[in-house]
């Protein structure tokens, strides 16, 4: 009798620890409210000519309503299976057109009542643009014409949206290609009602098959069955006058390529068998070309399902891949063979080998070049010219070169030889525009081609365009962006002979705006865009990047914050936020490069802590925390200790200005980050509470690789363990705020991962407080739940920080 009674006991208490807490709907204080209940301002496309350009409006958050709709998640996908479109998706509610040399804009005339937009495309003359609106029903495909700014419907709500883009110009500009739902489509299945026929069965063959921990996998027939059915479309073509004729039947399409001559349309359809254990893209396809009347002219490629691949990042299936149209060739197909067979293991002298083939591929594919590295892409110019990339990541180095299309037997010439993460030697990316097939090609202007590049620097940001010599191979500098209080980004160059070129420019108060600059001209600008900050209450806030050292000599660097106002003279000793997330890096010279700009303009947005500046905190933003693992030494092999490191050296920089009191210092970050900041309360005394969103805390449900890590948990069993906070959770005394999406989407970060860290922080005695977000992924969208969010961390805040 005894037994039973404490058994009941037991329960009841095991049932009190850990019940839940109703709370409705809070909003922050309004400092913060203010900045985060703004109006966005519109994103701008401009035609390739730059004569238009197309204003799309979007709300600033969705709504729970918008997060609570119907939703399939099967192969990777998350699909509204009412609308057939993807249930991510955040739609464009207005338009509107506006000539570039004009100051008004023109509202697009026509649009539908409560329009939900998305799918934009111009058509190859810049005359026309595609849309697909959504509505209660499905997707319904409209075209705009831009002269006129009037916008006409083309089809009923019957587009299947359901995978990428669902349509594409053809080069006539008066034709499109669509995915529309089969005629005959039948109703998917209901896992509630429709019972299974029998039991789900895996077999492991004996193989290894590491693969990372993929989100929302198909699990059943039931899956398989409604997979195939959201997948399936007929291809249709349609003129501008909503005319359609069908050009394929049902298939799976996954992909569709015209040829630049417009004569073919190479189409990827998805095949059986499908996989429980690897998304969609990497199920069996089966690609054909087809001439333009839809007669199939060969089958081109056939990929097995691939769930098992060789270890390492550079790792890639056997078989041809990255199979597209040469931009510079009417009709001409590109392909990559791995001849190392897909595994990095393998020793070689050369991993990959490109291979072109000509329409109507009656003779054999030619080979191009081999690359001693890891194919990455090709830049095509004309007969003689384009610019070739490989890369190898466990070096982190990257080759370019020029090659001779016309002559394999011509050995490429290295233009560049670099680490990837040298930022500082970072020398730009070629310039393209678009060719008579209204492809983009490499922009040959003489002998030059060009180069725009970022310019970070030990000074600072200055970014650059370059004139590169293709037959001395040479780069001479033809403009470096002259600000020391903007930052200017070079977008696109209009025009090589007068120097023409978009730039987008702003500053810490001022917000982005598109210019054309004439870098041959005295530097003359002409303003193209006049949006106003919406932030006008944090235009005061004092910021600047600020760089400092670890103790091991890596320089670091941040973006600080002070109140508006602040007394620098009289150093009042406020609290520190710091906000930050991990990247890992083979060498200490690479890690200790800043991409920063205190110029760049302050967007506070629910990601950071910037808003509590408003609140009297120090914040100090994107600090860097560089995990360095050198020769064969693995970052993560000293993760803890350089992460505690990291967030000294923060603190101790921050101190020496005299801004803080350093016993008031809180850390927070978002997916890794949040995996940052519990190891670092758990294993340093530096921080009085800390905030971790959407994190992953348990390393052996991650057992084949997480971030960069590409061991798995029986290789390095002791990184894993020692990596993971929930493993270290008796050991964890100091105030945290753990928040999740209980819908998340991310590869790792499991809704779970927090739930069960919570439950073991709470049954060890831990100060901690769990919120779930209803419906959101690893990303927060809906205002409800980012307005609670920052009331949420708020309060956190003032309880255990500033109090």
């Amino acid at each position: 009798m005894k037994l039973k009674v404490t058994l009941l006991l037991f329960l009841n208490i095991g049932f009190i620890a850990f019940a839940q807490e109703n709370l409705t709907y809070q909003k922050p204080p309004k400092s913060i409210l203010d900045l985060a209940d703004y109006e966005k301002a519109p994103t701008v496309s401009m035609d390739t000519k730059k004569e238009y350009m197309l204003f799309m409006y979007r709300s600033t958050y969705k709504t729970l309503d918008d997060l609570n709709q119907d939703e399939l998640r099967l192969a990777g996908l998350r699909i509204n299976p009412v609308t057939n479109i993807s249930s991510t998706v955040t739609y464009i509610t207005n338009l509107k057109v506006r000539k570039i040399s004009g100051v008004s804009e023109m509202q697009v005339a026509g649009l539908p009542s409560n329009p939900k937009i998305s799918n934009i495309s111009w058509s190859p003359n810049d005359k026309k643009i595609l849309f697909s609106n959504t509505t209660n029903s499905g997707v319904e495909l409209w075209v705009l014409d831009v002269a006129t700014a009037q916008a006409k419907k083309l089809t009923d709500a019957t587009v299947n949206a359901n995978l990428g883009n669902p349509f594409n110009w053809l080069l006539d500009n008066e034709t499109i290609l669509v995915k529309m739902l089969p005629k005959n489509r039948q109703p998917l299945l209901d896992s509630k009602k429709d019972l299974p026929t029998g039991p789900i069965i895996s077999n492991a063959s004996g193989e290894k098959s590491q693969n990372r921990t993929y989100p929302d996998m198909l699990k059943n027939k039931n899956d398989e069955a409604n997979f195939e059915n959201i997948m399936t479309s007929e291809l249709y073509k349609i003129d501008l006058n909503g005319t359609a004729t069908l050009f394929k039947e049902a298939a799976m399409y996954a992909g569709e390529k015209i040829s630049p001559d417009g004569n073919y349309i190479m189409l990827s359809t998805i095949q059986k068998p499908f996989s429980y254990v690897v998304p969609l893209y990497r199920f069996p396809s089966k690609t054909v070309v087809y001439d333009s009347n839809g007669k199939e002219i060969k089958v081109v490629n056939e990929v097995p399902l691939n769930e098992i691949i060789p270890k390492g990042f550079m790792a890639v299936r056997k078989g041809k891949r990255e199979m597209a149209w040469r931009n510079d060739k009417p009709a001409t197909l590109s392909y990559v063979v791995a001849l190392d067979e897909g595994n990095p293991a393998n020793k070689v002298d050369f991993r990959d080998e490109v291979f072109l083939w000509n329409a109507p591929f009656d003779a054999e594919a030619t080979s191009l070049v081999k690359t001693p590295q890891r194919y990455s892409d090709i830049i095509w110019g004309n007969d003689n010219i384009a610019i070739l990339s490989d890369e190898w990541y466990d070096t982190r180095n990257t080759k370019t070169y020029v090659i001779n299309p016309s002559n394999p037997a011509q050995q490429p010439k290295v233009i560049t030889d670099r680490n990837q993460q040298d930022v500082y030697a970072d020398p730009g990316v070629f310039e393209t525009k678009k060719n008579a097939y209204n492809k983009y090609v490499l922009a040959i202007e003489g002998d030059n081609a060009y180069r725009i590049g970022d310019g970070y620097t030990k000074e600072g940001q200055f970014p650059f365009i370059d004139a590169f010599n293709l037959k001395t191979l040479q780069s001479k500098r033809i403009y470096t962006s002259p600000y020391k209080d903007k930052k200017e980004d070079l977008l696109e160059i209009e025009d090589y002979k007068t120097g023409k070129v978009l730039v987008q420019i702003q500053s810490k108060s001022e917000y982005p705006n598109y210019y054309f600059r004439n870098i041959k001209k005295q530097n003359s600008l002409t303003p193209i865009t006049f949006f106003k900050n919406p932030f006008e209450s944090i235009k005061d806030v004092s910021k600047e990047v600020i760089k400092y050292k670890r103790k091991d000599g890596v320089e670091l660097s941040g973006t600080l914050y002070l109140p508006a106002g602040y007394d620098k003279v009289k150093k009042e000793k406020l609290p520190l936020l710091i906000w930050a997330y991990p990247a890992e890096y083979k060498d200490k010279n690479s890690a200790g490069q800043s991409t920063q700009n205190s110029n760049e303009f302050t967007l506070p947005y629910y990601g950071s802590f910037v808003y509590w500046v408003t609140r009297g905190y120090v914040v100090l933003d994107d600090a860097a925390f560089p995990i360095i693992g050198e020769g064969t030494t693995e970052p993560n092999d000293n993760f803890i200790s350089q992460l505690v490191d990291n967030a000294a050296a923060a603190i101790d920089a921050v101190d020496a200005l005299g801004y803080i009191n350093r016993k008031k210092v809180a850390v927070g970050g978002h997916s890794y980050g949040a995996f940052m900041t519990a190891n670092l309360l758990t294993h340093s005394n530096l921080f009085t509470c800390g905030i971790a969103r959407s994190g992953a805390y348990n390393r052996t449900l991650t057992p084949f690789g997480f971030q960069t890590e590409q061991r798995n948990y029986w290789e390095a069993t002791d990184v894993y363990n020692t990596m993971s906070p929930f493993m270290n959770a008796n050991k964890m005394k100091t105030p945290l705020l753990l928040v999740h999406g209980e819908a998340d989407n991310n590869p790792g970060t499991f809704t779970l991962q927090t739930e069960r860290y919570f439950q073991a922080l709470k049954g060890l005695g831990a100060p901690a407080r769990m919120v779930i977000l209803p419906k959101e992924a690893h990303g927060y969208v809906a205002k409800e739940n980012i307005l609670h969010l920052l009331w949420e961390q708020d309060q956190f805040l003032e309880k255990y920080l500033k109090n």
